[in-house]
Order: structure tokens, then C-alpha cells, then sequence
């Protein structure tokens, strides 16, 4: 159980990386969804099979959708994916990639160092886990959902055309 646990943490931090390092918008996508997979991978080695089966529905189904749904929405040219290449020099990631590697060397150091004991797998029932979201954490979940919706509309006036396009049926009326 432990080496799936860490085989799919690799996974997921492989695909993560990827995911940022793609300069194409499909392919990122595909690595996120290889992402959630492994990440849902590990909460089930973990006891929570209810958390892994909402990494997978809600992560890998819904969010990934309303992805593609913003990045049509988007409509990028040429000149933006060269623009955002631009953007992607050493002096602009050297900073939190520094930081990363402080932290993957102190999630080695604890793994590797420290004897951990022996861990009891606890199943989470989903009355439970919708009890915590529904009662105490009700205030987080609606925020994410507002946050989601900022987005939704931040990413449709980013995308809009600048001109306004008259339907072709209108046209004819705005002729007369």
C-alpha cells in the first residue's frame, strides 16, 4: 500500500509539472486530469475512497470541462502563445522554483529521516464528509463557488471581441 501511495505521489507531482511547463493548453489539460487521477489514487490509499471518488467526479470531470469551456472562450492567437513564451524566462520562475526545491528536500528529509508510526487507515463515511462541508466549512464552500463564478466571468471579458458583432438577421433591420 505504501509503494502506491508514493508511486502515485510522483504521479502527480510529474503531471503537475508538466502541466505548467506545456506550452500548449490541450496537452496541460491532459496532464491535469493524469494529476487528479493520482492524487485521487492516493486518498484511497489513504482510507478516504469517498474523497478519491469526488477527486475524480468533481476535479477530473466537472473543473476540467469548465476548463475547456474558458480556454474556447478565450480564443488565443499566435501572438498570445508567443507572448506567454515570453513571460516564461529563468529570471520569472527561479524564484518559486527555489522554493519548491526547499520544500521537495524537506518532504525527503521526513520521509526519509524521521521513522513515522505505524498509521491506522480510518474509512470516511460520506454523511460525514457532507456534514463537514454543509455545516462548519459552508462558508468556504461558497466562497470557492463565488470565486469560480469571479473567474467564469473574469475569463469571459478577457476573451470577448473588441468589436460588436450585429447577427446577420438584425443586420438587415438596422439596414432599413
Amino acid at each position: 500500500m505504501e509503494a502506491t501511495f508514493y508511486i502515485a505521489g510522483a504521479v502527480a507531482v510529474i503531471a503537475t509539472l508538466l502541466v505548467v511547463m506545456s506550452y500548449n493548453l490541450i496537452h496541460a489539460l491532459l496532464y491535469l486530469v493524469v494529476s487528479f487521477l493520482a492524487v485521487a489514487v492516493v486518498f484511497f490509499t489513504l482510507g478516504a475512497p469517498f474523497m478519491a471518488a469526488l477527486e475524480i467526479i468533481i476535479y477530473a470531470g466537472a473543473i476540467v470541462v469548465l476548463i475547456i469551456f474558458v480556454i474556447m472562450m478565450l480564443n488565443l492567437t499566435y501572438e498570445d502563445v508567443q507572448q506567454e513564451k515570453s513571460w516564461l524566462k529563468p529570471s520569472v520562475w527561479i524564484g518559486p522554483a527555489i522554493l519548491s526545491l526547499v520544500l521537495l528536500a524537506e518532504l525527503v528529509y521526513l520521509v526519509v529521516a524521521v521513522e513515522a508510526p505505524g498509521t491506522v487507515s480510518v474509512s470516511v463515511e460520506a454523511a460525514a464528509v457532507g456534514m463537514a462541508l454543509y455545516g462548519p466549512y459552508m462558508l468556504g464552500v461558497q466562497l470557492c463557488g463565488i470565486l469560480l463564478m469571479a473567474g467564469i466571468v473574469g475569463a469571459y471579458h478577457l476573451g470577448r471581441q473588441k468589436k460588436k458583432i450585429v447577427h446577420r438577421f438584425l443586420e438587415r433591420r438596422a439596414a432599413s
